[in-house]
């Protein structure tokens, strides 16, 4: 049956002709020329671009109703985000102002857990000229809550509202400018698990209204300018402006962190360091062991964290060897050395390595070597923790059934 034609055809075509204008001109930025020209960064880079495709109309339209709040996990093994770190997990949902939210679930064993709501995204991060980063980040921090502050029931369960009069300990304030809360989970041992929490509006008493031809236009145009964007800003947003990214200075861990209010009310103290390295060639990376829960994690070009479900790319303190010294050893390369504390690098040529140390303020005393890999041998303490074949098989299935674990897959 021929139904002709309708008052919503041209708004939906121009709407989506643009959507994959901004697509074509994303899959450009791949050959940007901090991307080096190699088959496999080429290759990584089509692999962001696509991973956030997918889930471009998640931020834009699925969850994008406030009335109807909705958690969605934007860092996965399989979609990479923002400088996401591996033994991190990221969740945020759409929220505003004037409703009152009730998030319900239970607490998990995570050692960092933190909700986060966040306030106005201005075009410039405030007191600076430095212009925002992409849509869903650059916002401001206003309130937030850690796992430890949380009041949960003999089982892990908990109630947090957001919004709204203040409801006993387990509330957070919003804002007019309130518009999303930010959700972590940090993971420090193997048998940690992440907080399982849903969000709803407290006065929800209708079905969700189905999306209009505005909805889907202006999802169109938020996903268009998300995919375009999210290529421009990765690397070169941290790479002209953070002062905790230095890309020149490879291979070194700048001297600055980041480390301010909003790194604060995150929990966090954030540092990054840009790796260069030949296939010969391998980093030695250390600092004396310290008591804060850190994390570091290894990243493609585009801040994307590399493969953790299957590969060796992020160490924490409970899953790092030491040798008699007391010193954190971590040795990047693109072939297994034999050392425990081996950071693949995927055989990429360039990448990030991203240090976290979470509810603490205090940055790691990093030095840093580039040696061949056969003089590893000779440089490193004859008592550097090493692996044989049949442990390191074990350590990436012990790593493999975690993360599966962790998300449920």
């Amino acid at each position: 049956m021929a139904y002709g034609d309708s008052p919503a055809d041209e708004p939906l075509r121009d709407a989506w002709r643009e959507f994959c204008r901004k697509l074509e001109a994303a899959g450009d930025r791949v050959f940007k020329d901090y991307n080096p020209a190699t088959p496999e960064h080429r290759a990584d880079a089509f692999r962001f671009l696509t991973q956030n495709l997918g889930q471009a109309f998640d931020f834009a339209l699925e969850t994008r109703d406030t009335r109807y709040p909705a958690i969605h996990r934007f860092c996965t093994p399989y979609c990479k985000l923002g400088g996401d770190a591996a033994d991190f997990m990221y969740q945020q949902a759409w929220i505003d102002g004037e409703s009152v939210y009730r998030i319900s679930g239970n607490r998990g064993t995570a050692k960092f857990f933190n909700i986060t709501v966040q306030g106005e995204r201005p075009e410039t991060q405030p007191g600076t000229d430095i212009p925002s980063l992409h849509d869903p980040f650059g916002d401001i921090p206003e309130a937030n809550i850690f796992g430890h502050q949380l009041q949960t029931a003999w089982d892990g369960s908990f109630e947090l509202y957001i919004g709204g009069p203040q409801r006993g300990p387990n509330w957070l304030p919003t804002t007019p400018q309130s518009r999303k809360l930010f959700i972590r989970n940090g993971f420090d041992h193997w048998d940690e698990l992440p907080a399982t929490i849903s969000i709803e509006r407290i006065d929800m008493d209708t079905p969700r209204p189905l999306p209009t031809v505005d909805n889907i236009t202006e999802a169109m145009a938020w996903a268009g300018t998300f995919v375009e964007s999210l290529m421009d800003d990765w690397p070169d947003h941290p790479y002209e402006y953070s002062p905790a990214v230095d890309p020149v200075k490879v291979n070194a861990f700048p001297a600055d962190a980041a480390n301010d209010s909003s790194d604060q009310k995150r929990g966090r103290l954030a540092a990054n360091m840009c790796w260069e390295l030949a296939a010969d060639e391998a980093l030695i990376l250390e600092f004396p062991q310290h008591s804060g829960f850190w994390m570091l994690a290894n990243m493609g070009t585009f801040f994307n964290s590399m493969d953790y479900l299957y590969r060796q790319v992020s160490y924490t303190p409970a899953r790092t060897a030491l040798g008699s010294d007391n010193i954190v050893r971590l040795i990047l390369c693109a072939q297994d050395p034999g050392y425990h504390n081996w950071m693949d690098t995927q055989g990429l040529v360039r990448g990030n390595v991203i240090y976290r140390n979470l509810l603490s303020t205090e940055n790691a005393d990093f030095s840093t070597r580039v040696v061949g890999v056969d003089e590893l041998a000779q440089v490193l303490p004859a008592d550097t923790p090493r692996v044989t074949p049949q442990q390191r098989a074990q350590q990436l299935h012990t790593r493999f059934n975690a993360i599966r674990r962790r998300y449920g897959i």
